[in-house]
C-alpha cells in the first residue's frame, strides 16, 4: 500500500510543485515560510492518501494548503487579506465534503463581514446596496436620496476602509489589492 501511494505521490502531487509554489509566493505574505508551508502541505497529502487517495489531488492539494495558511494567520492572529489570493482560480474546493468548504467559506465572509461592520453607517448601506445588493450607482443614490457623485465617494471611502481594515497597517499594494477585492466581489460591478 505504502509503495503505491508513494507511486501516487511521485506521478500526481510532485509535478504540480511549480504551480504550488507559485501560488504559495503569490498568497503568502512571508516569503520565508513557503517552503514550510508546502513542505507541510505535501505531508498532510501523502498522510490522507494512505487513508484514501483524493478523487482529484489537483483540487485536494492546494485546499489543504490554503488551509494551511488559514491556520497560520489564525495562529498569528492577524489576517492578511493577500493570503486569500488567487484560490478562487484554481477552484480547489470540488474534493472536499460539504462541511469543510462550507467552513472556510463562512470563515471568510465572517472575516469581509467584521469589516464592513466597522464602517461609518452611511458608507456601510452604499457599499451594501452598491457591491453587495447590486444595485446600480444611479439606484442607491435614487434609493438613498443623494447624488450619484455621493455614491461615488462613498463606494471609494469604503473600499479603502475596508482594504485598511483587512490589510491593518501594512501599506496597500493597490493592483493587487484591487484584483483581490474585485473577486470578492467588494470592487466588481
Amino acid at each position: 500500500m505504502k509503495d503505491d501511494v508513494e507511486q501516487w505521490f511521485a506521478r500526481e502531487i510532485l509535478p504540480l510543485e511549480p504551480v504550488l509554489e507559485s501560488y504559495l509566493r503569490r498568497s503568502w505574505h512571508d516569503q520565508s515560510e513557503v517552503q514550510d508551508i508546502r513542505q507541510d502541505a505535501y505531508i498532510r497529502v501523502y498522510e490522507a492518501a494512505l487513508r484514501e487517495k483524493p478523487f482529484n489531488p489537483k483540487h485536494f492539494l492546494f485546499q489543504v494548503a490554503r488551509n494551511l495558511m488559514v491556520d497560520r494567520l489564525r495562529r498569528k492572529n492577524v489576517v492578511f487579506f493577500d493570503s486569500f489570493g488567487d484560490f478562487e482560480a484554481i477552484d480547489a474546493g470540488e474534493d472536499l465534503p460539504d462541511l469543510e468548504r462550507s467552513t472556510a467559506a463562512r470563515q471568510e465572509m465572517n472575516i469581509l463581514l467584521a469589516a464592513l461592520k466597522e464602517l461609518p453607517a452611511r458608507c456601510r448601506e452604499v457599499v451594501t446596496l452598491r457591491k453587495i445588493d447590486g444595485l446600480s450607482q444611479r439606484e442607491v443614490a435614487k434609493k438613498m436620496g443623494i447624488t450619484e457623485d455621493k455614491v461615488e465617494h462613498q463606494v471609494s471611502k469604503g473600499v479603502r476602509l475596508l482594504a485598511k481594515s483587512l490589510y491593518g497597517s501594512r501599506m496597500l499594494v493597490v493592483s493587487g489589492a484591487r484584483r483581490r477585492m474585485g473577486r470578492l466581489g467588494i470592487l466588481s460591478k
